[in-house]
């Protein structure tokens, strides 16, 4: 590229930005070429808003990078990437993976230390490939500082970062072992650390300049990477200064094209939404007007009528009762209309109200949900008629409300309900899918799952699902041998001869849930639990209401189903195993947005270890989280990625649907599916049973 050029263009931008009178606020940070705030192929320490997720794609000669970046906290940042190496077949057995070009798994990692202050820069510490082969492995410290239309960046990089070595690294001098890295690629999947801040090192950055013409902005950087060790090949580069543009087009969508390395072209596009500012968009039918018409002590058949129908199809309670003892009223019933249970309480209780027998001083309005209780919301009649009638101004009284540990009457002086239907039959769409695998970048499985649920009592229920396939390819799916050295046995890795089948069961069982006082639940069940196992289990829960902590308990013993055809799945195979594991529930204080979960006991191969999942809560309802289990298998036995981990994201469908419901949609990424660290795959679990016991993460 030429000089001239270059001068040209930094003149323009320092001219526009002298003349201008006014200058626009920047539109926000804008992604790098990998992925994550940055210039083009370096990071910066700028971070994008809580809660926005930023989709990309960069495309150039040698690779195309597609990333989804997401700020999980103010001060986190975690990207994945595929890299598609255009110049490198998958496999060099063609057989294995056809002419499929190369694809390279990726995550990264920032870190912000601290905010830019009046003098003090922003700085950030940040990791690529922590979780990957090491094709782009590399670790950096970078400072950001603004100037008017302005934001200079300047950074110190290791690895892919800094093989030009255009400074001595700094931490040779505390420890000669900083002085060498090993360049060697891993397996795909291996997390190695030990390389972190070691070998060559190099100085980068640069400034991205926000030019008057609002969607535009410019971007200049010197990068430390020679380009000498790529995976694509040695690739030829004339300059070290990389200059490119951004424009954007929209709030959502962000176009980019640069010229890199003085010889090669690189465009690509942005697409971000932020899952804090996502917001339900279907209709809802209004809360009831407060109309108040008292009723004698003991309730007109009429009234109660109308009440129990409002609290199912206005408050979104399934099976309502209405119960009266003393100077209590209780309802109670399942929520399966709104996930912010505090609006199905505002409606039942203006329903409630608008015919409140004489004498009553409390509602209780108890939420179960299997017929198991969750909570009890209690509230003072005087208090919420104070509220419903409205407050002289500056008189404004707290509404006297609480929940407590569910309470539920043993014998009451008048009760009504709406029978609770025993039997139910539901078909669903289903799709399975897993992305980046040597056979096929793309796997999938469309089908549908018919299911009937029967309740015998309020306690046992027995249930199934029969699975349909429609299509799928995982025909291309070859892991037909574990490796040689492993000694586990195959608990997860036949999926293709699994899902192969037509038409099968997926699961068969009993249930019989039970609340047993003090916030503590149990569950027993048996059965085809799952498509790969059956067996026979039970589960304890204690968790309180509102709490931060919980602990659960699971044992099973479980035998493997034969994959061999339909029928076939019906029996077992030889193959059985005890498996279980305790697990804790933790809501740090200083973030009650964030779930820690903790699970440590033997697994489905029979190793033993612990599983370590983190999901955040964003203010929409999705949650997005990541786990890694680690067990007494070594990498070896394991096999490729060395140990079981994933990310996941749960959408609540009231964000799409026309109107409000309860249901999720749950899409999982897994690099890649081997046999240690598998956990059995149980349909009811107390935790998820339970979720209505905290206001945290509906």
């Amino acid at each position: 590229m030429k000089k001239s050029f270059v001068i040209s263009l930094l003149a323009l931008g320092v001219s526009a930005a002298c003349h201008a009178e006014t200058f626009p606020d920047p539109v926000g940070p804008s992604q790098s070429d990998f992925g994550g705030v940055g210039l083009l192929q370096t990071p910066t320490a700028r971070v994008a808003p809580e809660g926005e997720l930023s989709l990309n794609y960069r495309d150039n000669k040698q690779y195309r990078f597609y990333s989804a970046s997401v700020q999980l906290l103010p001060w986190l940042e975690t990207t994945l990437r595929y890299t598609d190496v255009r110049t490198r077949k998958y496999s060099s057995v063609e057989a294995f993976s056809g002419d499929q070009s190369y694809k390279d798994k990726a995550f990264d990692l920032k870190v912000r230390l601290w905010e830019e202050g009046y003098w003090l820069p922003q700085v950030a510490v940040g990791a690529r490939d922590v979780g990957g082969t090491g094709l782009f492995d590399g670790e950096y410290l970078v400072a950001n500082k603004a100037w008017g239309p302005f934001d200079f960046s300047l950074g110190i990089g290791w690895g892919y970062l800094g093989t030009s070595g255009n400074i001595k690294n700094p931490l040779c001098t505390y420890d000669t072992k900083f002085c060498t890295r090993d360049t060697r690629y891993k397996a795909a999947g291996s997390t190695d650390t030990s390389q972190m801040f070691r070998g060559p090192a190099a100085l980068f950055g640069g400034v991205e300049y926000q030019t008057p013409w609002h969607p535009l902005r410019l971007k200049l950087e010197y990068e430390g990477n020679n380009y000498q060790q790529d995976y694509a090949g040695k690739l030829p580069q004339r300059s070290s200064v990389n200059v490119g543009a951004i424009y954007r087009v929209a709030d959502w969508a962000d176009i980019n094209l640069s010229y890199e390395r003085g010889n090669t072209w690189m465009f690509g596009f942005t697409l971000r939404n932020n899952f804090n500012d996502l917001r339900p968009a279907y209709i809802d039918n209004s809360r009831p007007r407060y109309q108040p018409e008292p009723q004698d002590a003991i309730l007109q058949h009429s009234v109660v009528a109308n009440q129990l129908t409002l609290l199912k199809y206005n408050a979104g309670f399934a099976d309502p009762q209405i119960q009266v003892k003393g100077d209590t009223l209780y309802v109670t019933g399942e929520q399966v209309k709104y996930r912010n249970t505090q609006e199905g309480i505002e409606r039942a209780n203006r329903i409630i109200m608008n015919d409140l027998p004489d004498g009553i001083r409390t509602i209780r309005i108890n939420e179960n949900r299997l017929h198991l209780p969750q909570v009890t919301t209690e509230t003072d009649v005087a208090s919420l008629k104070r509220h419903l009638e409205g407050e002289p101004l500056g008189q404004d009284t707290e509404l006297v409300q609480k929940r407590v540990t569910p309470i539920v009457p043993e014998s009451t002086e008048q009760g009504w309900y709406i029978d609770r239907p025993t039997f139910d039959f539901h078909i669903d769409p289903v799709l399975n899918q897993s992305l980046g695998g040597p056979e096929g970048f793309y796997m999938y499985q469309i089908g549908v799952m018919a299911t009937a649920d029967w309740w015998w009592t309020d306690h046992l229920l027995t249930t199934g699902s029969l699975f349909g396939n429609l299509a799928n390819n995982y025909d291309k799916f070859n892991y037909t041998n574990p490796p040689r050295d492993s000694a586990l046995p195959r608990v997860r890795t036949r999926v293709r001869e699994y899902v192969q089948n037509d038409v099968y069961v997926n699961n068969m069982q009993a249930n019989y849930f039970q609340y047993l006082g003090n916030n503590i639940y149990g569950q027993v069940y048996a059965g085809y639990l799952e498509t790969m196992y059956g067996g026979a289990g039970a589960e304890l829960m204690w968790r309180p209401v509102d709490s931060n902590w919980a602990f659960g308990v699971d044992a099973n013993y479980v035998k493997q189903r034969d994959w061999r055809s339909a029928q076939d799945m019906m029996k077992f195979t030889d193959y059985s195993v005890k498996t279980g594991h305790f697990t804790a529930y933790w809501t740090p204080w200083f973030a009650q947005d964030v779930l820690v979960k903790a699970s440590v006991g033997q697994y489905l191969a029979g190793d033993k270890g612990g599983t370590l999942d983190i999901s955040k809560h964003f203010d929409s309802g999705v949650v997005v989280g990541a786990y890694a289990t680690i067990t007494n298998v070594s990498a070896a036995q394991y096999g490729e990625g060395d140990f079981t981990k994933g990310v996941y994201i749960s959408v609540p469908l009231d964000l799409f649907s026309i109107g409000a419901t309860r249901s999720r949609a749950g899409i999982g990424w897994t690099p890649l599916t081997r046999d240690g660290g598998q956990k059995l795959g149980r349909k009811f679990e107390l935790y998820n049973m339970t979720n209505d016991k905290t206001l945290n993460f509906q």
